[in-house]
């Protein structure tokens, strides 16, 4: 659960995430105009957590809101940052729990992305203290730096604040990996859309894609992928400018961005925004491929900002340091760790089956060379997947996002998980409300096609976090 700016409306990585991992876009957007602050602070993080002689530090950017913090001892939520630049702290239903909670917000950027890269190049040597271990070392690191710099600053010596831990997609599952290694450091974690199971062949991201469509533009994305497999076939360069897309050389790489297209739709919380000019043009009889090729240009494209180079694998090998970097950098952390390759189903698929396991494993050894391979059953073991054995962590996931089968969605005492269901329900709705780009301020949850459904789910997280604070501050700790 990857990366990435749209000037328009929204930062993109995901990065998706909002990436991830990925749709290549697992978690790439905040609302740019929608931050709590964008005031930079900074502190020294160590390179290497698990080397006891490299003592090699860099400048990692964080942030912090007080606005609402009930001094000395209200909580601390922590925001987690994932892959892609972290310019600020965004304005989404968080802002709602600080106030209510009377809580301090701090977010801390992850290695590599935005401003905190130890390197100017990121050549795949360089790479090599990228993953998500050292990162959540980066958080416990931090969350310690913050809890003594705010003690020095009340004049007090070991006193713990309550933390509690945030994140959607990949810092999702960061959230959640965080409560379950360092358990001391935080009462607890909200997991949104977490993706905690690193998947090799995700076949299930496409699948949910048709049931998330519906009959209808189902079959109509089917018939668009047909038509563009033979019109590739003919004259695929006319076909590739049709789409705004002629510098994507690779076919490959052409139909994984036309794949990406409707994802993004269903992912973030538009979906008739794809599927009724389909499913219009198709009883109209009229030319599918380019009625496809009007959304991709005009939504994908267009208002959401995704840049076609994001699916150039040329793009993909740049080692220099610059804005567009997230690609790079949460590509080598899937063909590394987690995989979450979306390939095409061996039946009913709506991607093009040329979009299969040989291609992903043909890009991470093209962008990043010989001997890189997402080491998906190391993940799995060192994390626990969906088993993950963890207490005090509450997963939620929306009906229609793709990336929920990467999550838990399976309940337990000590790990509530809660499905937000609605037409237009995604990638974290239970933090930022719908369509979930653009962001809507606060999380609105008012254009979601139920809004009980997600006023239902946000007070299941709200009774978790009071009493999981509740049980903190009555032992004095910062965590249990």
């Amino acid at each position: 659960m990857r990366l990435e700016s749209c000037v328009a409306s929204f930062f993109l990585l995901l990065t998706l995430s909002d990436a991830a991992v990925t749709s290549r876009i697992l978690n790439r957007l905040t609302a740019g105009s929608n931050y709590l602050t964008t005031q930079q602070l900074w502190f020294n993080q160590t390179l290497d957590h698990f080397s006891p002689y490299d003592h090699r530090q860099f400048a990692q950017r964080y942030y912090e809101f007080l606005d609402h913090f009930q001094l000395p001892n209200g909580p601390i939520f922590l925001k987690i940052c994932g892959e892609s630049a972290c310019n600020g702290i965004s304005n989404d239903y968080i802002s709602v729990l600080a106030k209510k909670f009377g809580a301090a917000v701090v977010s801390l950027e992850h290695r590599y992305y935005g401003k905190s890269s130890p390197f100017n190049s990121l050549t795949t040597e360089n790479l090599k203290y990228l993953s998500s271990k050292q990162a959540l070392f980066d958080l416990a690191v931090f969350r310690q730096y913050y809890q003594e710099s705010l003690n020095a600053k009340l004049n007090r010596s070991n006193v713990e604040n309550p933390w509690f831990v945030f994140g959607i997609s990949y810092p999702g599952a960061l959230s959640a990996w965080f409560r379950l290694k360092f358990p001391h450091l935080t009462c607890g974690s909200l997991a949104s859309s977490a993706v905690v199971l690193a998947v090799y062949n995700f076949t299930e991201f496409d699948q949910q894609i048709g049931v998330s469509a519906g009959p209808e533009c189902k079959a109509a994305l089917q018939e668009v992928n047909q038509l563009v497999e033979q019109k590739l076939t003919m004259n695929g360069q006319a076909l590739k400018a049709l789409f705004a897309a002629a510098e994507l050389k690779i076919d490959a790489d052409f139909l994984y961005f036309l794949a990406d297209a409707a994802v993004i739709a269903f992912q973030y919380g538009n979906p008739d925004t794809l599927c009724s000019p389909l499913i219009q043009a198709k009883k109209n009889g009229a030319d599918l491929v380019d009625a496809y090729a009007t959304f991709v240009k005009d939504y994908f494209l267009g208002s959401f900002g995704i840049s076609v180079q994001t699916y150039n694998q040329q793009h993909l090998k740049s080692t220099a340091l610059n804005d567009d970097s997230s690609d790079r950098l949460w590509w080598f952390q899937v063909c590394t760790e987690v995989a979450y390759f979306q390939v095409a189903p061996s039946n009913d698929s709506i991607r093009s089956s040329k979009v299969d396991t040989r291609y992903h494993l043909d890009l991470c050894k093209n962008v990043f060379g010989e001997g890189i391979y997402p080491d998906v059953d190391g993940t799995n073991i060192y994390y626990g997947g969906t088993k993950i054995a963890g207490s005090k962590i509450i997963f939620t996931n929306g009906s229609q996002d793709p990336w929920r089968h990467a999550s838990k969605q399976t309940s337990s005492t000590e790990m509530p998980s809660y499905i937000v269901t609605c037409h237009n329900c995604g990638h974290g709705t239970d933090l930022r409300g719908c369509p979930q780009a653009p962001l809507s301020p606060e999380g609105d949850a008012k254009n979601c096609s139920s809004p009980e459904a997600v006023h239902k789910v946000r007070q299941q997280i709200i009774d978790h976090i009071d009493l999981w604070l509740s049980q903190c501050q009555a032992l004095g700790r910062s965590s249990m």
